[in-house]
């Protein structure tokens, strides 16, 4: 759901970059490298009221809250997007986001395609990155050798994927996670593209353009 205003405005310095997937397609774990690999790339930690999993750690892979906390926030409009997915709600702060791209840091959102969409509507130059896997059989093959879910659990998430999937036509990249090296180049690709962008470019160098007199904002799309 989508918090009623944004304060955000469409030229701010930093890029934005908002990463969505179905459960199990290795969305996380190829965040996870490309901040490994580009210390320009920060983290947008999400709030949820799901349970860590694993080695999570409050703070660090989320913000683990109580349903009575989320809700709090929620009617105290902190996020920028929320939502409800597989019975768990997870949300964006606004203030995180607008701090960070402000002072000119990239950032990059870890999100289901509902709240993508939202942020699409919210920042004019948010890049969408969509992650496929390279078939069904391989998606529930990688839910499966996670062991995290239960059979049950398994299959709603894989009814979940196909709803999910046909979203990714909203987005600007799309990203075939078959091999792990090859997705994340695809990925580094896509980052480092969108900061030769004219208008990023512009933001980041304003004074290099003014010098050469390249005052204008328009640019090629």
């Amino acid at each position: 759901m989508t918090a009623p205003a944004s304060p955000s405005v469409t030229d701010y310095p930093g890029n934005l970059y908002v990463v969505a997937a179905p459960s199990g397609t290795g969305k996380s774990s190829l965040v996870k490298a490309l901040m490994e690999l580009d210390s320009r790339v920060s983290p947008s930690v999400s709030h949820t009221t799901r349970a860590p999993r694993g080695q999570e750690k409050d703070g660090r892979e989320y913000h683990f809250v109580d349903d009575a906390t989320f809700e709090a926030m929620v009617s105290q409009d902190a996020f920028l997007e929320w939502a409800n997915v597989h019975g768990n709600c997870y949300g964006t702060s606004r203030q995180a986001i607008d701090d960070q791209i402000a002072k000119g840091t990239d950032v990059v959102l870890e999100i289901d395609y509902q709240g993508a969409l939202q942020i699409k509507k919210l920042y004019a130059n948010a890049v969408l990155i969509f992650i496929l896997p390279p078939s069904w059989d391989e998606l529930r093959g990688r839910l499966e050798r996670r062991a995290e879910d239960s059979d049950d659990v398994i299959e709603v998430r894989l009814a979940n994927a196909r709803h999910e999937i046909v979203q990714a036509q909203h987005f600007h990249y799309v990203i075939i996670n078959e091999l792990f090296d090859r997705a994340l180049f695809d990925l580094k690709a896509i980052v480092h593209a969108q900061r030769l962008k004219y208008a990023a470019q512009r933001r980041l160098h304003s004074e290099t353009f003014t010098g050469l007199g390249l005052t204008s904002l328009d640019s090629i799309d």
